[in-house]
């Protein structure tokens, strides 16, 4: 237990302060995170849209995170990714506060579409804030913090939405608005003159190859086809999977913000920790491998019998997927680029999350609507299949 106990430990030490604070910011933002995850159940519950009309509006959230990855990472390298993440968690504010009033499925469309713009271009310059200001030694456990933030945040945000929903469905907005306001004015205020570290962790290759535009780096290119594939299935989790947890399992608000909240505190309590065991035993590849295959399997469980369980149980699975995978595909993404495109590999790389934020309610949502969920989640268990292999041979040729 002493063994143990100090190998969690080690897993923390050695971390910048403004990496502690990144984390914060995230955390405090991602508490707030009350829209999405109750996105569809508000639309076929408060404003009746069908499954299919619902599917339609949470893709327009993921063209928009499209848009906003690209556009996230092009201005990151512009102008630099303080100004970026000060102005997505401040122009956010005031798009949470006027989403309730867009009732038809064209305005809401909309409205998430520019809402969603805003937000993802967050993302590729806080990738390029957590590579800047780590320890180069500790860059991957750096990525880990702040995505344990981000689910610590989770843990809570799906949980007070829950309660909030049972209320008014327009408090889960208003919610969203503060954590964003809040986040806003911490970063502003301790980053905006914070120095960090230039010469982050990069592999050993030629200063061409470092230069190189993503767009051009076919490799890479296709590792981010296969993130895609991987984040099309993990992201079942906002879309559909809430769905099948409201019609098949007839769970309430509340019990759903708990199972979402549950995954936030398995993700926080673990990734730490096997993050670090993990940059020890097994390489990348591996890894990554691993996480893919055990997505698969967190679906594919759902086909059996039982209630909560069965859906706790494959939640957890879940989760631990998250945390091989997802902070593992950032770091090979940061040695990948150089210092003048850190910004543009950011940016191609946070589009495969955005790419799957479309495909993944759009084509969820219509196969399980003609074919029942059971079909959606043998087919997911199927794709990551495919998608391991595919990552087996292409990090094969990367390294």
């Amino acid at each position: 237990m002493k063994r143990f106990l100090t190998i969690y430990l080690d897993s923390y030490r050695g971390l910048s302060r403004p990496a502690w604070m990144l984390a914060l910011v995230i955390f405090i933002n991602r508490s707030g995170a009350m829209v999405l995850p109750f996105l569809g159940i508000y639309m076929t519950q408060a404003l009746h849209f069908s499954m299919k009309e619902a599917g339609t509006v949470l893709s327009c959230f993921g063209l928009g995170a499209v848009t906003g990855s690209w556009l996230g990472g092009w201005l990151t390298d512009k102008i630099g990714h303080f100004k970026v993440q000060t102005a997505s968690l401040l122009l956010s504010v005031p798009m949470f506060c006027i989403l309730p009033f867009f009732k038809t499925v064209e305005t809401l469309a909309v409205g998430i579409f520019i809402l969603s713009v805003i937000t993802d271009s967050f993302r590729p310059a806080n990738s390029v804030s957590v590579a800047y200001y780590a320890k180069p030694e500790n860059i991957t456990r750096a990525f880990s913090l702040n995505r344990m933030a981000i689910n610590l945040g989770f843990s809570i945000g799906p949980a007070l939405g829950g309660l909030l929903a049972l209320i008014s469905y327009n408090w889960l907005f208003y919610g969203n608005a503060v954590g964003a306001i809040v986040a806003g004015v911490l970063f502003f205020f301790y980053f905006r003159n914070r120095k960090g570290n230039e010469n982050v962790l990069r592999k050993e290759t030629s200063a061409t190859e470092k230069e190189i535009s993503p767009y051009k780096d076919k490799q890479f290119i296709l590792f981010n086809i296969l993130t895609a594939l991987y984040a099309i299935c993990f992201f079942q989790l906002l879309s559909t999977l809430p769905l099948f947890y409201k019609e098949i399992h007839k769970l309430t608000e509340a019990d759903i913000g708990m199972l979402l909240a549950y995954s936030g505190i398995v993700v926080f309590a673990l990734e730490m920790l096997l993050v670090h065991l993990a940059e020890r035993k097994m390489t990348s590849a591996q890894v990554i491998i691993m996480g893919t295959l055990l997505c698969g399997l967190s679906f594919s469980m759902l086909v059996l019998p039982g209630k909560f369980t069965l859906l706790y149980i494959s939640m957890f699975v879940l989760c631990i997927s998250e945390i091989l995978v997802m902070p593992f595909v950032a770091t090979v993404t940061v040695q990948r680029s150089g210092t003048s495109n850190r910004g543009a590999y950011m940016g191609f790389g946070a589009l495969a999350y955005a790419v799957a934020h479309i495909v993944s309610p759009y084509c969820g949502t219509r196969l399980a609507s003609a074919h029942g969920f059971d079909t959606l989640w043998l087919v997911t268990g199927g794709i990551t299949i495919l998608t391991a292999v595919g990552f087996y041979v292409v990090m094969k040729k990367m390294e």
